[in-house]
């Protein structure tokens, strides 16, 4: 009888090919040797806040995430007391690449990054909380595709009042695309939906308005105060219709 109590098999075998154990296969041998002499004992993940076992021997933790959390030892009070020092010092609400050292460790304790910005007592990026800057790619009335509902706002606006435009063409020398050109390319329409939400966002705008300045060409701005809570294109965009 196999002696892996797991398996139970019968079997035959010459007497000389009996010994003190008997094993009806190498794997079972092997599962009740690897059992009684491991070769490496069991490791449980060197993270407090982790049960798992590490899986590799040569590393204290079972998965990179856990080693990034014990790295970082911040508390959800210095983790609240970072945020707002950043917000203090450069104005604006932090996006994740920009506190990299805080980051992973805030979105584990607050289940999310949006949770630690609130808890710091700020209100989080338009860009991860508002819905009408979510990338959402739907289609005007006239059918060019837009990325945002707000985007939709500015194209219906340009369709019913007649006015021709055309949606993404190129910055003179630079792979930038404007969202709507009219006047034969002589005037274009950007709505900067995330400015102020972004570092490299706003360094985007400065080189479009860079790029406009150096080629004639005239920019008009739309920003999200320009459509909500009070739609004031006709207000903003009142020279074109002359």
């Amino acid at each position: 009888m196999c002696e892996n109590s797991n398996c139970g098999k019968k079997f035959y075998r010459n007497l000389a090919g009996i010994s003190s154990f008997s094993y009806c296969s190498k794997s079972c041998a092997a599962v009740v040797n690897n059992q009684k002499y491991p070769k490496y004992p069991l490791k449980y993940c060197a993270y407090a806040g982790c049960k798992n076992i590490a899986k590799r021997v040569s590393s204290s933790y079972c998965s990179l995430e856990c080693g990034k959390l014990a790295k970082f030892k911040y508390t959800k009070d210095e983790i609240v007391s970072l945020l707002r020092k950043h917000f203090n010092e450069t104005g604006r609400i932090p996006a994740k690449r920009e506190v990299n050292e805080i980051s992973h460790k805030a979105i584990h304790l607050f289940n999310t990054w949006n949770n630690a910005i609130i808890a710091a007592g700020l209100t989080p990026n338009r860009s991860h909380d508002n819905r009408m800057y979510k990338r959402l790619i739907g289609k005007a009335a006239d059918g060019h595709k837009c990325d945002s509902v707000s985007e939709i706002l500015v194209d219906n606006w340009l369709h019913k009042n007649k006015i021709r435009h055309l949606r993404n063409v190129s910055y003179p020398n630079s792979n930038h695309l404007t969202d709507w050109a009219i006047n034969n390319g002589k005037i274009f329409i950007e709505y900067f939906g995330l400015a102020s939400d972004s570092p490299r966002y706003d360094r985007v705008v400065k080189e479009k308005q860079k790029l406009c300045k150096k080629n004639k060409i005239k920019l008009i701005e739309i920003y999200p105060k320009d459509l909500y809570p009070k739609n004031l294109l006709s207000t903003r965009l009142t020279s074109i219709k002359k």
